[in-house]
């Protein structure tokens, strides 16, 4: 394989052994290459053709050397083909020099800038022409006319093919970048034939749907999509006929929502295909629907919530004037009983509350282990003696989930496995969670009780669906539900060899590495704003030491364990914050400032490090420092 250094030598050997001389300038006018013809026909020193000579250089020497003969004004010849250079055109010319011979003169300008001149000898050819000339008494002078005509239409096409090549060239450039421009794209955007094999792909098919080959050109459709080609092919068929079709699937194998385009090639059969990944889009559409939906369940039972409570008023007050009665004892427990069944409703009331409220899914980083480890710590006072509960924890970094939601969900679900194990052998509850194909967190909640039944299969997450009798109100698989549909997700019912299990998935969102230490150097020269951003980062869980200047946190640096650094970029001293990216360059830096983003400071502090604007609230900066992303 020959390196760049041999390309070029090579390059330069062979355009020394062309009889034609040879110059290229670039868009600066300034000498790229000359070849040895070229050196020799003009008679210039080695001075002149090294890489970089001025071309005002050139033509100065080749003035003052005659070659455009005796000149009025030297100088401004020089200028003027400078600026002639300057607007540099195509052109095609012949012209006679000082010594006698005549050349003809070829330019064509470069893609890049610049243009590249060909300098011919025509000598013996216009000597020719003269010879033709001096016998015209025995040709006519209409051939010779057509003669010269002809020579002159010759070296012109030569100049034209000159210029079809080049403009192959760039054509081929253009085609080059095209496609290059597809397979940047986040899609996957493709051709198949009237038959179903594939004409042409960008090669990111991988990349949508995983799993499935990148090099897919001369394949049938079927063999590049496997099993979800049955899913594919009544559109591609459709398509076929020449209607087009968007529409959307689950690829089973990869669990990715896929959109696709199919749209009819209007030259000749075949299909233009336009495949997307839009699992987040999906999982954020299906949360957004699930709050609509909740809006809507609270709008119709909110008037007869209000309703029931009044007659549970009046209930309660009837109650009260049926207590103060001397009643006999068979009506006591009857009044008893009508107050158990009315606080019964109250509690009622209160949970479809808290189903119908408004709630947004608010995920934040989290550490799914120490999390789970707390939730057995909570459940475990309410468990049965005996029954323990299992963790599984595959999970392989901090997640942003809504612990709140999370927790009550798994509460809801292990208070569930509790009660189905009762009276069943040795229970036992396993909570289990992992990765599935860096799309979803499952977790899995699974008990080793009887399991469930084939109506609470179908029905178990209907509201007020219960098998626990009259101790149950149906709502606590209903909330569930209603949790995995704010985020997205999707809950499952089924049953083991052992018991039931019950599977929530929900969008899988890595969070950023939250600090091993929560020591945070705080570096703000302002006392007035220093003392309020502590109190922030200390009512987060953080440590707080504190600096005004860049020397100061060095200082600092130099001594104590920091995990985080967070800094204004205007400080005291003439040095601004975001030079401590030097000072520490192990350490994540946050920056702060209330520059405008015009200012060159901010510019910089942004090239730098994440920057947050002033002001800003506690929230705003708990999720700063967490993602290093303002606003997340």
């Amino acid at each position: 394989m020959h390196t760049t250094t041999d390309t070029a030598a090579y390059t330069l050997a062979g355009l020394n052994l062309i009889q034609q001389a040879l110059s290229i300038f670039d868009r600066d006018l300034r000498l790229v290459l000359v070849n040895r013809p070229m050196q020799s026909m003009f008679d210039l020193p080695d001075a002149l053709c090294t890489p970089g000579t001025p071309f005002e250089a050139v033509i100065r020497h080749l003035v003052d050397h005659g070659e455009y003969g005796t000149l009025d004004d030297p100088g401004a010849f020089v200028r003027d083909r400078v600026d002639l250079a300057r607007d540099f055109e195509p052109h095609y010319m012949e012209r006679s020099r000082a010594n006698g011979r005549m050349i003809s003169v070829e330019g064509a300008p470069l893609p890049q800038g610049g243009w590249v001149t060909v300098y011919t000898d025509i000598t013996a050819i216009k000597q020719q022409e003269a010879l033709l000339r001096t016998h015209s008494e025995t040709l006519s002078e209409e051939v010779l006319r057509r003669s010269e005509e002809l020579s002159q239409t010759n070296r012109q096409l030569a100049a034209t093919i000159t210029a079809l090549e080049e403009a192959r060239r760039q054509l081929t450039e253009i085609e080059a970048r095209t496609r290059t421009t597809a397979e940047m794209m986040p899609a996957h955007i493709a051709r198949v034939d009237a038959t179903g094999h594939y004409t042409f792909s960008n090669n990111r098919l991988s990349d949508v749907m995983p799993g499935r080959p990148s090099t897919i050109v001369g394949l049938h459709a079927s063999q590049a999509l496997g099993a979800a080609w049955a899913r594919v092919r009544p559109h591609f068929e459709l398509a076929l006929k020449g209607r087009a079709s968007t529409f959307e699937f689950t690829d089973e194998s990869s669990s990715r929502r896929i959109r696709g385009a199919f749209t009819p090639d209007p030259l000749e059969p075949g299909v233009y295909i336009l495949s997307q990944d839009v699992t987040e889009e999906t999982q954020a559409r299906a949360a957004l629907q699930q709050t609509r939906r909740r809006e809507m369940a609270a709008q119709l039972t909110s008037g007869l919530a209000h309703d029931f409570s009044n007659l549970l008023t009046i209930i309660l007050g009837h109650h009260a004037k049926l207590a103060r009665l001397d009643l006999p004892h068979d009506a006591t427990a009857s009044v008893t009983a009508t107050l158990q069944a009315a606080r019964r409703g109250g509690r009622l009331l209160e949970r479809i509350a808290d189903i119908t409220s408004p709630r947004t899914w608010q995920p934040q980083p989290l550490r799914l282990t120490p999390f789970l480890e707390d939730l057995r710590t909570l459940a475990t006072p309410t468990l049965p003696e005996g029954l323990d509960i299992a963790l599984d924890d595959a999970t392989t970094g901090p997640l942003m989930v809504d612990p709140g939601l999370l927790q009550d969900a798994l509460l809801n679900l292990v208070l569930n496995a509790t009660h189905a194990c009762a009276g069943h052998g040795a229970p036992h509850i396993t909570l289990a969670a992992r990765e599935v194909q860096g799309t979803w967190l499952e977790i899995t909640v699974s008990d080793t009780g009887p399991g469930f039944s084939t109506e609470a299969l179908e029905r178990g997450l209907t509201p007020f669906f219960t098998t626990k009798g009259g101790e149950g109100s149906g709502l606590g698989l209903a909330m569930v539900y209603d949790m995995v549909k704010l985020a997205g997700g999707s809950i499952r019912l089924g049953n083991t060899d052992s018991g039931a299990r019950v599977t929530l998935r929900l969008p899988l969102r890595l969070a950023p590495v939250l600090p091993q230490t929560g020591l945070v150097l705080l570096v703000e020269d302002s006392p007035d704003l220093r003392a309020p951003i502590r109190d922030m980062l200390t009512a987060s869980g953080y440590t707080v030491v504190e600096a005004a200047s860049v020397t100061e946190a060095a200082t600092l640096l130099d001594s104590l364990p920091v995990a985080m650094i967070l800094s204004d970029v205007s400080l005291e001293g003439s040095t601004p914050g975001y030079a401590l990216a030097d000072h520490a360059p192990g350490i994540p830096l946050r920056l702060m400032t209330s520059l405008p983003r015009g200012h060159p400071d901010h510019a910089e502090a942004r090239a730098r490090a994440p920057v947050l604007a002033k002001p800003f609230d506690a929230e705003a900066l708990a999720a700063f420092l967490a993602t290093g992303h303002e606003g997340a």
